[in-house]
């Protein structure tokens, strides 16, 4: 437990995965009662700076999908699934963590698109050419959900479950790793073929997963010279083992330095040294730093 865990890990919310199913189907209620009245909860940074503050947490309540039919059920429960899987394999802090540093990144870039816009303004914009500022950044606000903050929490559970089997289709049963990666193309896709804005909102929401990738890839590898040590010592081992081996056959060149001959390492050179007072052979590894022998 880190001293960040043991700080503020008492404040971490409980069932967060539960929570957002919980916002969404307040979403989707709103969604089917009053459709319009989603337009006052989206993330519009030029609103909030003019009194709307509600837009910073409201925003999560919008609906990842506009449509309500049998399997957006079937959505809402496989992403509800894997996050209390995700909940109870991290534990309630890091799967917080995780989840509403994506939720700030988003919130972060959708303030900085609109630094950038007032600087910058899109004067060839439609929207901005018929509303100004406030219709080209409610626009902009629509890019700005959970959606990939979803994608992004599906393929943290493919990379630390790459192996546990679900039924696409409830039919076919495929593991993780491979849905993980027609994920992570699908979303590669979308950045690719999108607009400058919807790539802010991408990137943003899967910055956390980078991170996290980052972070699991140097716990599990470790770092660069730490591969390099582990590396040396793996073959010092299978060096020792060639050694204390017995070997078939006679050997016609040995190291007065490692003992290696040509049967236990066939790779190696052997020469004898001129310098050296008596018959000495060594590797090519000890050739050049040994101590010569008067």
């Amino acid at each position: 437990m880190g001293k960040f865990e043991r700080k503020f890990g008492r404040y971490a919310i409980k069932n967060l995965s539960m929570i957002l199913i919980i916002c969404y189907a307040i979403g989707y209620l709103i969604y089917l009662i009053y459709p319009e009245f989603l337009n006052n909860l989206t993330l519009n940074p030029y609103l909030i700076v003019h009194g709307q503050v509600w837009r910073i947490i409201s925003w999560i309540l919008v609906p990842p999908t506009l449509s309500f039919d049998f399997f957006t059920l079937i959505m809402l429960f496989f992403y509800f699934s894997i996050g209390r899987t995700l909940e109870r394999t991290w534990g309630d802090y890091l799967f917080n963590v995780y989840v509403l540093s994506g939720i700030l990144f988003t919130i972060v870039a959708s303030f900085g698109v609109y630094i950038f816009t007032v600087l910058v303004p899109p004067v060839s914009n439609e929207y901005y050419m018929l509303g100004g500022m406030n219709l080209f950044m409610q626009y902009v606000s629509l890019m700005y959900s959970t959606y990939y903050i979803n994608m992004s929490i599906f393929l943290a559970f493919a990379l630390t479950f790459p192996d546990s089997m679900v039924l696409l289709m409830f039919i076919f049963p495929v593991k993780m790793k491979w849905l993980g990666y027609i994920d992570g193309a699908y979303m590669i896709y979308l950045f690719i073929v999108s607009n400058v804005y919807t790539k802010v909102a991408i990137a943003a929401a899967l910055l956390n997963f980078i991170i996290f990738f980052a972070i699991t890839r140097r716990r599990r590898f470790g770092s660069p010279r730490q591969r390099m040590q582990r590396a040396a010592r793996s073959r010092e081992f299978r060096n020792t083992v060639r050694r204390e081996t017995p070997q078939k056959g006679v050997s016609k060149h040995k190291c007065a330095i490692c003992g290696r001959t040509e049967i236990t390492n066939p790779e190696l050179q052997f020469r004898f040294c001129s310098k050296c007072n008596g018959n000495y052979e060594y590797c090519n590894e000890h050739l050049f730093n040994h101590k010569h022998v008067e």
